[in-house]
């Protein structure tokens, strides 16, 4: 369980990019993280592994917390929140296996990482959750012969092989087309209740995120305006967050969008009868 308390980040320019953020995330509850441009997304999720570092507040991992450890602890912790990419992060020359492995590089000595040897359970372990993410047949393939969905999904499996206990997913449907998205954020959803992983992502398409997570935590000046099931996201809410707009064309999008994602689910369960 990921518990932040009054989280703040004011950089020097004097800019505050969050105030006193408080929240939690349990045990496999997927938070799809929406708000404006500049409105302290991206900054939150990268205090929580230090990538930023946070000005005040804490960042409770369990019983650690992120906000105060040092150097050594932290890359210890850091071994343990998965991270899921935009831009996917991959090594393109490398193969898709090779990709997956690197989730394990922080576990490994440095000469077997180096040589690329694994020891035979992380390679079993990648080859299961390539098959978990459909990749099984691309195992051997560049990185950069894939299309963009194939290349995310190599993220998710390169993240699941590290064994975290939180997954932090930044944009993850941002290059993919709305078919692909829906694929993509159905699979972090599944994955995420499967293994009791709690998630944050952050996301601009708000339709998408009403459709797949479990709670949405709306952002707006680096303070928490909304926070509450996807079904309780109404105009009120939206015009809270993003400020005054019809939103009348959004929701007959997510009306769409929905019963689109129904008939799709009719049809995979027809192929399995």
């Amino acid at each position: 369980m990921l518990r932040i308390v009054n989280l703040a980040k004011q950089y020097k320019t004097g800019d505050r990019a969050l105030r006193g953020v408080t929240f939690s995330v349990g045990a496999g509850e997927v938070v799809g993280l929406i708000g404006p441009s500049g409105a302290g997304k991206s900054t939150l999720i990268r205090c929580v592994n230090r990538l930023v570092e946070p000005t005040s507040g804490s960042i409770m991992l369990g019983d650690r917390d992120i906000a105060r450890i040092g150097r050594g602890e932290l890359r210890r912790v850091r071994r343990r929140i998965g991270m899921i990419f935009q831009e996917y992060a991959l090594v393109e020359r490398l193969t898709v296996m090779e990709n997956v492995l690197s989730g394990r590089l922080g576990y490994v000595p440095f000469w077997r990482s180096f040589s690329r040897r694994f020891p035979q359970t992380d390679v079993d372990k990648a080859f299961a959750l390539l098959e978990r993410v459909g990749l099984t047949e691309h195992a051997d393939k560049r990185a950069d012969a894939l299309s963009g969905g194939q290349r995310q999904r190599v993220g998710i499996a390169r993240a699941l092989e590290q064994d975290p206990e939180l997954l932090l997913i930044d944009e993850p449907t941002a290059s993919l087309d709305p078919k692909t998205s829906r694929q993509i954020m159905r699979l972090i959803a599944e994955i995420c209740r499967e293994r009791g992983l709690p998630a944050i992502i952050n996301i601009h398409d708000v339709v998408l995120a009403q459709m797949f997570v479990d709670r949405i935590i709306g952002l707006r000046a680096g303070e928490v305006v909304f926070d509450g099931p996807p079904a309780s996201l109404d105009n009120d809410a939206l015009t809270s967050i993003y400020g005054e707009e019809d939103w009348t064309q959004m929701r007959q999008q997510r009306d769409e969008d929905e019963a689109e994602e129904a008939h799709a689910l009719e049809e995979r369960m027809a192929g399995l009868a």
